[in-house]
């Protein structure tokens, strides 16, 4: 069997791209072959890239946020936060963390640099969280600033957290972006409790919310006028949004989140829309039985693009660097379970092509393009890669 993961047989295989076998060398060790054989192959899109490892010792690389002068950001979601200083492979810790409870998919999750970090030094950060009432814990988030050898956070403020604490140790969510008008965006999973918290507007998770920069809930949020509902919810219906990317050129809030068997979904995020989970989804019951009959209804969203099987997506990354121009302008997310990354073709908040790269690159959990133009992968269990194009 060929090892994937050599270092000296990635690149070739970057480049030349894999067979479809990869989807069944991937599968866990209990998935059904016939649900990996009918996972509908794309069209692979070569690129002539090494993936040279940039850092080691990150077991779950969570979030990748590069910084201005070419350091990078990287929360290991046991509850560690890393410095990667340019031009080095050495790990730093940075202090000044909250306590986290991590537990199974639960611990330091996003990172979010403000979009006018340089002046004000807000680092926006989400993890897992055991204030509040009840035992367990839920999804949090806060700013702290990062002081100028950004090994260390200060001024640590509590934005949002989670009521309803749950021992579940799934379905946090969640990502942190910002839109060009001081909003910024995160997103609490469903926490386990499906028929519970995504379709009750009063109860946190199954959400995509959206606050002010301080924390303050914007007036025209949809549920303010409602009582007892989440006033900072922006959606809901969502089963555990772990990628999302605002696309200010055509103000568009990107998410996609994890269906159970099947029904991942990418989502165009609107105001006060209900997604439907679990009411409606293309997936059925790890165990195959069906919870619903319906894959759409009147009044519920439906996603733009549904993987069946699921392919257990990741971060987004949208890329506008010059060093891959294969890649420039088309989105990103990665599939954890098989080991490849899917690029998507847009136009008109419609996925018109979709691509599949790095066939066999690991089970890639973040996405993020440096300021120094080259994408960098986290990948559980073999740290940081950068993607260095052959010359």
């Amino acid at each position: 069997m060929i090892n994937l993961m050599s270092h000296n047989t990635l690149p070739k295989l970057i480049s030349a791209g894999l067979a479809v076998a990869i989807f069944a060398i991937n599968a866990p060790a209990n998935a059904k072959s016939d649900y990996v054989k009918n996972y509908k192959p794309l069209d692979t899109l070569p690129l002539n890239v090494n993936a040279v490892t940039a850092a080691e010792g990150v077991v779950i690389p969570w979030a990748i946020e590069p910084l201005a002068n070419g350091d990078l950001l990287i929360s290991e979601r046991s509850g560690t936060l890393f410095l990667l200083p340019k031009n080095t492979t050495t790990l730093a810790k940075v202090s000044g963390l909250p306590n986290i409870d991590a537990n199974g998919q639960g611990g330091l999750l996003d990172l979010a640099l403000h979009t006018d970090s340089k002046q004000n030094q807000w680092l926006y950060l989400s993890y897992s969280s055991s204030e509040g009432k009840g035992s367990g814990s839920n999804t949090a988030l806060m700013r702290a600033k990062l002081n100028s050898d950004h090994t260390q956070l200060s001024d640590q403020q509590l934005l949002y957290k989670g009521e309803h604490n749950s021992t579940k140790g799934q379905h946090y969510g969640s990502r942190i972006v910002f839109d060009d008008e001081g909003y910024v965006y995160f997103s609490i999973g469903d926490r386990g409790s499906r028929d519970i918290n995504p379709q009750d507007l009063t109860r946190d998770g199954g959400k995509i919310y959206r606050l002010h920069e301080d924390g303050s809930i914007p007036s025209d949020n949809p549920f303010v006028k409602q009582k007892d509902a989440k006033h900072a919810a922006w959606s809901y219906g969502h089963r555990n949004p772990q990628g999302m990317w605002f696309d200010n050129q055509n103000n568009i809030l990107w998410s996609h989140e994890h269906g159970p068997r099947g029904g991942d979904e990418l989502n165009i995020i609107k105001k006060g829309a209900n997604y439907g989970w679990p009411l409606v989804s293309y997936g059925v019951n790890y165990s195959g039985t069906k919870f619903t009959d319906l894959k759409e209804k009147d009044g519920m969203q439906s996603p733009v693009l549904h993987w069946t099987p699921s392919i257990a997506p990741s971060d987004m990354l949208y890329v506008t660097s010059d060093k891959y121009p294969k890649l420039k302008g088309k989105l990103l997310l990665a599939s954890m379970k098989f080991a490849f990354i899917s690029a998507l073709e847009l136009s008109k908040g419609k996925v018109v092509k979709q691509y599949k790269i790095l066939d066999g690159i690991g089970r890639v959990r973040s996405l993020a393009q440096g300021s120094d133009g080259f994408i960098y992968l986290g990948i559980d269990g073999q740290g940081i890669k950068r993607l260095e194009p052959e010359t």
